[in-house]
Order: C-alpha cells, then structure tokens, then sequence
C-alpha cells in the first residue's frame, strides 16, 4: 500500500493508505469516530483484488491526518473533507462510510453536495438510532481519553471486555497503531480528545431529523450493511431507514456487532464487493 497526503475543506492535512492503480474505479473509505484508516485493511486488501482501488482516510484529528486547530470536529466538517477529498480524485467515488464516516457521507451527498459519491455504503449506521447504543460507544470512548493506558495490553483488555463476542487479540501490533505513546509513558487513543465532546449533542433529536433530511435526498445507489448483534441499529431502526430510503439494498452481517469491519471481514467484504460489482463494476 501506498501513502498519500491529501487536503481536507479548510486547508487541513489528512492522510490516506491507497491500494490499486489510478486508472482503477475508486472507492473512499470512512472509518468510525475513534478509529484510523488502518480498520480498512483487509478490506482494501479485498476490494484491490477485485479491481478497485482503495483509498481509505483517517479522518481529521484521526491517525496521522492533523488535528483541527480550532477544534472543528463537527459532522459537516467530517462532511466537508470528504467533499473535498472526493472531488480531488476526479469522478465521483463509491463510498464507504462505518459510523461517524457514514453519518459524513450522507450528510455530503443528501445535504451539502449532490453527485459527490457514485454510490454510498453505510456501515452500521442510520439517522435514527438506538440512544443505548449511542450511549455505550460515548461510555467507551471517553472512559480512558485524559488518563490513557499503562501498556497496549491493558488497552486489549479493555477492548475484549467491551466487544465480548469477539475474541482477544493475541497479535497487538496492529491496535499498536490506533495507540500513541504519551511523553509521560501512558498509552492514548490515536485521535485528537476535542474530537469526542462533539459527537455528544444536547439536541440528539435534531440531529437525527437532519440525518433523514438527508438520507431522503440521497438519489445515488445506497447500501446498508448492518451487523446482526449490533445494540445502535437494530431490526426496528432498520425497517424504517428501509422505508425512508425504498431504493437502498440492504445486508445483515450475522455474528457481528457495530464493530462489523473487524467482527467478520470476510463476510462484510463480501457484502460491499456484492453490492459495488452490480451497480459500479470494476473497470
């Protein structure tokens, strides 16, 4: 895989792992709020095999893109960059947005940009969804934000504990990368701490009313992958983001959590390739 840097809306640095040759169909990839391009892996690994070529960004403030300045991390801004990024590559590009990189997407191409993305895979998200689930991730994702962890083990454990239907993980190196060693020794997540006061909005409802503003004006192809144990999008939120966008293809990743990338990638993979092959084929 290659490294590229690119140029999100306001002049800020992100970073971009790129797999496949320029000629090939693009597809952007979107990792979730508190998660690095690095979540894309195997994926990208899949869909270059395939004939596409893979672009997968570490959002602002994520990974080894650069921090906001002013400490913009709200979702048009997260909107704003793949905007920009999206019309650097030249034709419009398939999306695929996990969790806060699919609320983005959508926010792109339904409000802000319409035609940005060819077509737009959502990942374990929808405009409506369950407050318990949306609480849980928030729980996590602030627990250990000031005080970090002493090793990458204790962040592993940390982890198992919080997915229990996924198995521990033996080999580390890869959560290495979603870590930063501090220079009092302590391990942190690798994203900018400002980012998680924004994902908490007094006026949930509104959000979720502009999300399905939005999600109505989509007119791209649009695909739903939803995991089968997930606890934010369950059977009762899907049905109606089904009914509110009748065109959208839809598939269940079983034995998957919100976290369905890293839960089953074959399967989820497979699902993407499925979707993308009959409405944006490879070259």
């Amino acid at each position: 895989m290659d490294e590229l840097s690119l140029v999100g809306a306001d002049g800020i640095r992100l970073v971009a792992s790129v797999a496949g040759s320029i000629e090939r169909p693009a597809i952007l990839l979107a990792h979730g709020g508190g998660q690095t391009r690095h979540a894309w892996g195997n994926t990208m690994k899949a869909l270059c095999n395939r004939g596409y070529r893979a672009i997968a960004l570490d959002l602002r403030g994520h990974g080894d893109s650069d921090w906001s300045e002013h400490g913009r991390y709200e979702l048009d801004a997260f909107a704003d960059d793949l905007i920009t990024v999206a019309r650097c590559l030249g034709q419009p590009p398939a999306v695929v947005g996990a969790s806060l990189g699919g609320l983005a997407a959508l926010i792109a191409e339904g409000e802000k940009a319409a035609g940005t993305f060819s077509c737009l895979t959502l990942v374990d998200v929808t405009p409506r969804m369950e407050m318990a689930g949306i609480n849980r991730i928030v729980g996590f994702m602030t627990a250990h934000v000031q005080k970090g962890f002493k090793s990458i083990d204790e962040a592993a454990d940390v982890i198992a504990a919080y997915l229990p239907n996924r198995e521990r993980r033996r080999n580390l190196s890869g959560l290495a990368k979603n870590l930063r060693l501090g220079s009092d020794g302590r391990y942190r997540w690798h994203w900018d701490p400002r980012f998680i006061t924004n994902v908490q909005p007094p006026e949930q409802e509104r959000r979720f009313d502009r999300l399905e503003n939005a999600a109505r004006r989509v007119g791209c192809p649009v695909h739903l992958v939803r995991g089968g144990m997930s606890d934010l999008v369950s059977e009762e939120v899907t049905k109606a983001f089904l009914e509110l966008v009748p065109h959208a293809s839809y598939s269940n990743v079983v034995d998957a959590g919100h976290m369905v990338v890293g839960d089953q990638n074959d399967h989820f993979s497979q699902a993407v390739l499925g979707f993308l092959e009959t409405r944006y084929p490879p070259k």
